[in-house]
């Protein structure tokens, strides 16, 4: 919880200077309405007094001057909070973006689809605070200046209606826990389904090879239907809150009304200051539904701030025990190769590794997946690299023989030996200090493999970059300075050159096997 809250203010303190303009504009705006009544009432009195002509210009003129004034801090309000919202989701989309790409553990534990639903719709829900907070403001505003008119009207009336708003404020808070934990519930639900759709997409074409598609359907009406299910509670959840709101003010209007009446007919209050009392209890409406629609914001910024917060928070790798004996110090222009036949191991040395290193390493993961639609776009990795150091690139990896007019799917067109060499290719590109390979050759055929591997090592060597190479792979094994060998057993480590190691009969099964 104490996570999620420094969140939202952390939204409200980077905002602090629109979000003071537009809760001002939009409390300016509430108070503007909530006076109308008291000047049409002023002008009604001034009408049937007698007053004569320049005091009901007057009146009117304030009327008129009202509806301006409020039209003006109205839209100025929208416009400045929209904005407003839009950039904070703007900046924690792209903050959450940027922590999944740069810290391979920021979204372990859950799917593409679920991400894609928190950077979108998660996001959105944390910046609405903003709209939260000017409704929540506005309309104390409005509900303290109806207040402030009505005691100075009748203090009975005035203190009734004190009185009866803090309970209906109280009653209306209590609701907003179980609608948090609606709301969550179909964020939760409706991330997951995002998930299990994006899953079908990317695999529907081994699901139509083995017959799968009435199955996979089957799943995901499941998936959907509980998707739909939490929606359904969500939004009875928002309807019970704006109802309760709604029912208690009609409650408060009939109640003042009667009064009112009373009053006039006895002489207490004058015709305009019942026309201002009736109109008044009738708009207590609006402010107290602005704040019943402001408890309900902040119940969904909460929802999901906490499903935000684990991509915002730094990353500790946690899960499942670490490799010990780990020597974390790499040299320059080494090339270090890790072997473990564990792929839990293999995929929690990488992520140590991604801890330990400098902030200049780029690590290759060993599912090899193209972004863009052609080998050009592909190998762009944003860093200006020159067009000789690319194709160098591309022949260091084999992969200048690879063509194709274009890139489906992440280079599924391309066989798996193609795509594996091109993300290679992508990586030798990149030319970062510390460069770590997860599986780099494991679809290549074995001449091409050894090919690959004697000419990494030259390239890396040029300019005295480390290399680590997580594989099994005897020939990459080779060109290794060092091979930190992880058995799985002990997870203790072993060290040593790789001809050293293969003495071992544990490490000569796990590479050639």
């Amino acid at each position: 919880m104490r996570s999620e809250r420094a969140l939202l203010l952390g939204v409200a303190r980077r905002r602090a200077r629109p979000l003071a303009l537009g809760c001002s504009a939009s409390m300016v705006h509430q108070a503007c309405e909530a006076l109308v009544p008291l000047a049409i009432g002023l002008a009604v009195d001034h009408a049937v007094d007698g007053g004569g002509h320049g005091a009901l210009i007057v009146a009117v003129s304030a009327v008129l001057a009202l509806f301006v004034v409020l039209a003006a801090c109205g839209g100025f309000q929208y416009w400045i909070l929209s904005v407003t919202l839009q950039r904070e989701a703007h900046e924690l989309r792209v903050r959450a973006a940027n922590r999944i790409l740069a810290d391979p553990a920021a979204g372990r534990g859950r799917t593409a689809g679920e991400l894609m639903a928190v950077l979108t719709s998660d996001t959105a829900a944390v910046a609405a605070i903003i709209q939260a907070a000017a409704l929540i403001g506005s309309g104390f505003t409005g509900l303290a200046v109806t207040v402030v008119v009505l005691v100075r009207i009748d203090l009975g009336l005035g203190l009734g209606l004190v009185l009866a708003v803090p309970l209906l404020m109280a009653g209306i808070d209590r609701i907003g826990p179980w609608l948090e934990r609606k709301v969550a519930a179909q964020q939760q639900t409706g991330g997951l389904a995002a998930a299990f759709a994006a899953e079908l997409v990317t695999a529907l074409r081994p699901i139509r090879g083995f017959g799968g598609i009435g199955e996979a359907a089957r799943r995901y009406r499941g998936v959907s239907r509980r998707s739909r299910d939490a929606a359904l509670d969500a939004a009875t959840a928002s309807a019970v809150v704006a109802a309760a709101g709604l029912v208690a003010t009609v409650l408060v209007v009939i109640a003042t009304a009667a009064v009112a009446g009373q009053m006039a007919l006895s002489g207490r209050i004058t015709v305009g200051e019942l026309i201002t009392v009736v109109a008044m209890a009738s708009f207590v409406a609006d402010p107290v539904q602005r704040v019943a629609s402001g408890v309900q914001k902040v119940a969904v910024s909460r929802a999901g701030a906490a499903r935000v917060v684990p991509l915002l928070s730094a990353s500790v790798i946690t899960s499942g025990p670490r490799v010990t004996g780990w020597e974390a110090e790499l040299h320059p222009g080494e090339m270090l190769g890790v072997v473990t036949t564990d792929p839990a191991v293999a995929q929690r040395v990488t992520d140590e590794l991604a801890q330990l290193t400098s902030p200049q390493f780029l690590v290759e993961p060993a599912a090899a997946y193209l972004l863009g639609g052609t080998r050009e776009a592909a190998l762009d990795t944003g860093r200006d690299t020159a067009p000789e150091w690319t194709e160098r690139a591309l022949r260091t990896a084999a992969a200048d023989t690879v063509e194709t007019t274009a890139l489906q799917g992440g280079g599924t067109n391309l066989s798996g030996g193609q795509r594996q060499r091109l993300a290679l290719a992508r990586a030798l590109a990149a030319d970062p200090a510390v460069l770590v390979l997860r599986d780099p050759l494991t679809a290549v055929d074995a001449v091409t493999e050894d090919t690959i591997a004697r000419q990494l090592r030259l390239l890396r060597d040029q300019d005295r970059h480390t290399t680590v190479v997580v594989t099994t792979s005897p020939p990459l094994l080779m060109t290794c300075d060092r091979v930190v060998f992880v058995p799985s057993a002990t997870r203790e480590t072993v060290t040593g050159p790789h001809r050293v190691l293969m003495e071992r009969p544990d490490y000569r099964e796990a590479v050639l096997r």
